[in-house]
């Protein structure tokens, strides 16, 4: 909470309103979901932090409470946002910039907006990411964990694939297994797709059946301590075929392009950039264009499974040591398939890490001896 209160001095940002979520558990410790209701807690500068929610949740909250503060309650029938305006000058903030978490839904910034008179009312990013961004060694140690028990789940199911499987089966599995290796919670997400589908980034609607020489795309993650992996491995049911293989090899390239690019003090964009550089270099699109590499080639990770900032070309946050990146620069083929491998690297003084070893090779993705 000092780190945050010292860049609100800095910004000459008064207060900030966490809504619940992510941002609320980061910076109180408590964990609650975002509803209809609201539910959060203003920061100010300087003292202590307050809560806000419904006068019926008002027990609920003290059991989930873990960084003490006032709670200003009110009932369903008044209204929440005037009672923001109330904890503001109860604070002693009668003017100045307001800072709104970035994931606060319009109906409750609209409401804060409209109930108050004498504040402008701001983005809390440089505060929120501001803090967030470069994780420590205890958050980096959550993340370590949950892609390992993500790794071990793609090498179980790389097992189980057979002739007419579907994608639904496979999915199953998936949650299974992560519970397995210890998320209780399961697969976080998971995508499955195979052949053609694979060109689709996030997936289609209807299931599929496996056939030999299809590939085979598996999208997955976990949580540990509301930590998230995100981790992609593709390569063909069967024995790949040239092409295949060429796109494959050229997505290994890109990705490996990428890492290679990711230098303190450099822009994140210099990584998007250089993977698009490698991609030009085996044919493909430079650009967002296809054939070629549509997305960002990477994002934040933490207590978000996407967060600030992001490997696009136009981000241009610095590389700073604990930030922490998906490296995705995935290669769709209208019509084809797509091949997406997806490891996460974190920043250090000597530059990126993995936290998983990148896939091998398309005949060998896990690297098993043969």
């Amino acid at each position: 909470m000092v780190g945050a209160q010292q860049i609100m001095q800095r910004e000459g940002i008064v207060a900030v309103y966490l809504n619940a979520g992510t941002n609320l558990f980061y910076f109180t410790g408590m964990q609650w979901k975002p509803s209809e209701r609201m539910v959060g807690a203003v920061l100010p500068a300087q003292g202590m932090v307050q809560y806000i929610a419904p006068a019926f949740e008002e027990d609920t909250i003290k059991d989930f409470m873990v960084l003490s503060g006032e709670i200003y309650c009110w009932h369903e029938d008044e209204s929440p946002y005037q009672l923001f305006s109330q904890m503001l000058a109860e604070l002693n903030v009668a003017s100045g910039n307001i800072g709104i978490d970035e994931s606060t839904p319009f109906f409750i910034s609209n409401g804060i907006h409209l109930a108050t008179e004498g504040y402008q009312f701001v983005d809390a990013k440089p505060v929120t990411a501001g803090c967030r961004s470069c994780k420590t060694q205890t958050e980096i140690a959550y993340l370590q964990r949950a892609k390992e028990m993500t790794m071990e789940v793609h090498k179980a199911t790389a097992r189980i694939l057979k002739t007419g499987i579907c994608t639904t089966e496979v999915r199953d599995f998936i949650h299974q297994a992560h519970i397995k290796v210890g998320a209780p919670k399961g697969a976080f997400f998971c995508t499955v797709l195979f052949g053609v589908c694979s060109s689709f980034p996030h997936g289609v609607k209807n299931p599929q059946l496996l056939k030999e020489g299809d590939i085979v795309l598996i999208d997955t993650g976990c949580e540990v301590e509301g930590y998230k992996s995100d981790i992609t491995r593709t390569y063909v049911y069967g024995e790949p075929n040239e092409r295949q293989r060429q796109v494959w090899n050229a997505e290994k390239a890109s990705q490996q392009a990428a890492f290679e690019a990711a230098k303190l003090g450099e822009p994140c964009g210099s990584v998007d950039l250089a993977a698009r550089q490698q991609l030009l270099l085996d044919g493909f699109e430079s650009d967002y264009a296809l054939p070629g590499l549509p997305h960002r080639t990477g994002h934040g990770t933490g207590l978000d499974i996407h967060e600030w900032p992001y490997l696009v070309r136009s981000d241009m946050t610095p590389l700073a040591v604990g930030m922490v990146f998906s490296n995705e620069p995935m290669i769709c083929v209208p019509g084809e398939f797509g091949i997406r491998l997806e490891d996460h690297f974190y920043m250090t003084e000597s530059g990126p890490k993995w936290f998983t070893e990148p896939a091998h090779s398309i005949d060998n993705p896990f690297g098993y001896d043969v």
